[in-house]
């Protein structure tokens, strides 16, 4: 078997960063969205 030992910190973790980056973005926009359309019925609601 091949013997290899895993260092930590030597992967390249670039798209991964990128991945999670979009990911909470996305996130906080939707997360405000909602919240805004939330405060707009509760104002407008009759």
């Amino acid at each position: 078997m091949a013997e290899q030992q895993h260092k930590h910190g030597e992967m390249d973790i670039t798209d991964q960063e990128k991945t999670f980056e979009g990911f909470i973005r996305w996130s906080v926009i939707v997360g405000l969205f909602s919240l805004g359309v939330i405060v707009f019925l509760a104002l407008f609601a009759r």
